[in-house]
């Protein structure tokens, strides 16, 4: 499929804090040289991000909104992501399917993906093509040119998609209940692709309010990474997008603050398709954006000592020394507008329940309470921290998703430079002081088990 929701599986690399795989580009305040990077803004309020990078001749082109499925109408979830189906649907000027196989004809690479706080459009291209995409790009942020002959067909395949990925996967459906219990008040909790029920109400008029209200160039990021210096961007850009009108105010995100917790939740799901029992619980935890100063660096670190990794200290005591599980880890997602989450999981070996696997995921939580973090765990975990944001800058397309997340969240690019000095700068306490969130009265803990037959 072109859309890419986020899952358990999918996240993105980090914006200047960690998600699944926790690195950020290094820089500003770090040990190490981060990227060079120009940002500038149209005079329609378009951000734009360059990052030069000359070691072949391609570019990464990127158009970022700042909307996601957390900013759907509520009793509409799934529109975010619909609506990203339906942009690759043609516009008045161009019919449906000539910009794909444009980007096919000239050899690059193209994609979506919605996430809970932005959606994103991209293409990998020889840089003599950058323009040519700025023009198509920039023109189906005005002249999207839809009809119900194209809604309703792209509503079934948003239908079956839902079903493939969700209601034919346990574990997804596991993820999905996780999160609606974690979250009892913000959008957060309903999936990205939407529940079936309200996804089969969706109708041509939905997808263009929703549209015209987010696809404006006051609400998008442009980020170009590649074979290309800021004023040659910055002369395509104003030949194209800044050509488009401004429309007032960028839209403002109304949501919700999800109360307090105050009870543990417990959710359990059997199905006969289950071949792997599974464990996971999801703390309620601050994110980069909504945290204190320094606890989202802390969380970080904290994510990373307890399992990142086969040295990690959930993976040592719970695989390699007591044999309970096969697999055992933890991350933070820390790339959230609002509070969101941190994850521990066990898979286990044969013969050890559930419960017993979960007690031992529970002691080797109260022995982190109880013994703390040495300084050499701190800078063990801060260096690998570091280390992988700089290995991942080989990747153009990665560094393009760090800028281009972390503005849509809420960041500037003065905060992705920043990272690995703040991560560096953890220490002892602050990872101390972050196991406060790892409190069951904050979890929503789950058991994926396979359904005897009756």
């Amino acid at each position: 499929m072109r859309s890419r929701t986020l899952s358990r599986s999918q996240h993105l690399p980090s914006s200047g804090a960690a998600q699944e795989s926790p690195a950020g580009p290094t820089g500003e305040g770090g040990a190490h040289a981060g990227p060079r990077v120009d940002h500038f803004r149209l005079e329609n309020g378009m951000d734009v991000v360059v990052i030069p990078d000359h070691r072949a001749p391609v570019v990464t082109h990127m158009v970022w909104y700042r909307n996601g499925s957390a900013d759907d109408p509520r009793g509409k979830s799934g529109i975010a992501h619909f609506l990203e189906h339906l942009m690759f649907k043609g516009t008045h000027q161009h019919k449906q399917g000539e910009f794909s196989h444009l980007v096919a004809e000239l050899g690059g690479q193209e994609n979506a993906f919605t996430s809970y706080d932005f959606t994103a459009y991209f293409q990998r291209v020889a840089r003599e093509h950058l323009k040519t995409m700025m023009e198509f790009e920039a023109d189906r942020m005005t002249g999207l040119n839809l009809t119900d002959e194209v809604v309703t067909p792209e509503r079934d395949v948003v239908m079956e998609e839902r079903r493939m990925r969700t209601e034919a996967d346990p574990a997804a459906q596991l993820d999905e209940a996780l999160n609606a219990a974690l979250y009892t008040h913000h959008a957060y909790g309903v999936p990205i692709i939407g529940w079936s029920h309200e996804i089969e109400t969706l109708d041509r008029e939905d997808a263009l309010a929703y549209y015209r209200r987010f696809y404006t160039p006051e609400n998008a990021i442009l980020v170009v990474a590649g074979d290309i210096e800021a004023p040659e961007v910055e002369l395509l850009t104003r030949e194209t997008y800044g050509k488009i009108p401004a429309r007032g105010e960028a839209p403002q995100r109304h949501r919700p603050r999800e109360p307090e917790p105050r009870a543990e939740r417990i959710v359990r799901l059997a199905d006969p398709k289950v071949e792997q029992p599974q464990f996971e619980r999801i703390y309620l935890v601050p994110s980069t954006y909504t945290a204190a100063k320094g606890e989202s660096e802390a969380l970080d670190v904290l994510a990373h000592h307890l399992g990142g990794g086969q040295t990690s200290l959930l993976f040592r005591r719970l695989v390699l020394e007591s044999g309970k599980a096969v697999a055992a880890g933890a991350y933070y997602y820390s790339d959230a507008v609002d509070d969101s989450r941190f994850y521990v999981f066990a898979t286990p070996a044969e013969g050890v329940s559930l419960e017993e696997l979960e007690r031992g995921v529970d002691e080797v939580l109260a022995e982190l309470r109880r013994d703390g973090v040495s300084a050499e765990d701190v800078v063990r975990a801060s260096t690998r921290l570091v280390a992988d944001a700089v290995y991942a800058q080989d990747s153009q397309v990665a560094l393009a998703r760090w800028f281009g997340a972390a503005l849509a969240s809420g960041g500037n690019v003065r905060d992705v430079l920043g990272w690995a000095g703040r991560i560096e700068a953890v220490g002892v306490e602050d990872v101390a002081k972050a196991m406060q969130y790892l409190n069951k009265r904050r979890a929503v803990s789950g058991f994926l088990l396979k359904e005897q037959a009756a």
